[in-house]
């Protein structure tokens, strides 16, 4: 009996100080979560917009970068990311949109960015995403996120929204073979920042 009473005092004691530690090296590496995820929020956008860097800059350099060619500004309930020249021209060069939603195995995550007209496609990048490798996984994949540089968000009777594997208009691309879930999900992500967007620019004007 005494056995188990010190066993028992003894695993609650050790499992006390371990949930303690852990809970001490997650405060103090906090911080450095945070700033690595905001290093890689900025990656995302400065690749969506174009705006040039090199790949080994610094996690510094890179903010550097984005504090001297974008602001961040409200456009109804959406945060947009204007591409602006540092010379201080006002109209901007383009913007970029974050989007985000359910994937099939997890959270999609990532930034669309538009040309000046705020309707052609500049670029888009994935900052998060769970897809099967080799699979839904390719969204990422530089084959297919070029494919929608040049397309528009609108189709040709001005219905806003992304065609994924719905034929060549203008604002449709391939889809994945194998990926057609993820596929799926990845245009009902996309459609709803789009028609926010547009719905929110038309009622700014």
């Amino acid at each position: 009996m005494k056995d188990s009473l010190y066993t028992i005092g003894y695993a609650g004691i050790l499992g006390t100080l371990c949930a303690l530690l852990l809970t001490g090296v997650a405060s103090f590496t906090a911080p450095y979560k945070a700033n690595n995820a905001r290093v890689e929020e900025v990656l995302s956008i400065l690749t969506a917009l174009g705006i040039p860097h090199a790949p080994d800059d610094s996690a510094a350099r890179l903010l550097e970068i984005f504090d001297a060619n974008v602001r961040e500004a409200r456009q109804g309930d959406s945060t947009i990311y204007i591409y602006a020249s540092p010379e201080g021209e006002e109209e901007p060069q383009a913007v970029a949109l974050k989007f985000a939603g359910p994937g099939l195995w997890g959270p999609i995550e990532g930034f669309l960015a538009l040309e000046a007209d705020m309707k052609t496609i500049r670029g888009l990048t994935f900052s998060h995403q769970e897809e099967t490798p080799g699979l839904g996984g390719e969204i990422g994949a530089p084959w297919f996120r070029e494919q929608f540089v040049g397309k528009t968000i609108v189709d040709r009777t001005g219905q806003p929204g992304i065609s994924i594997g719905g034929g060549q208009g203008a604002n449709a691309v391939d889809a994945i073979t194998g990926a057609t879930m993820t596929c799926d999900k990845l245009e009902a992500i996309l459609d709803g920042v789009i028609s926010r967007f547009v719905e929110e620019r038309h009622e700014g004007q």
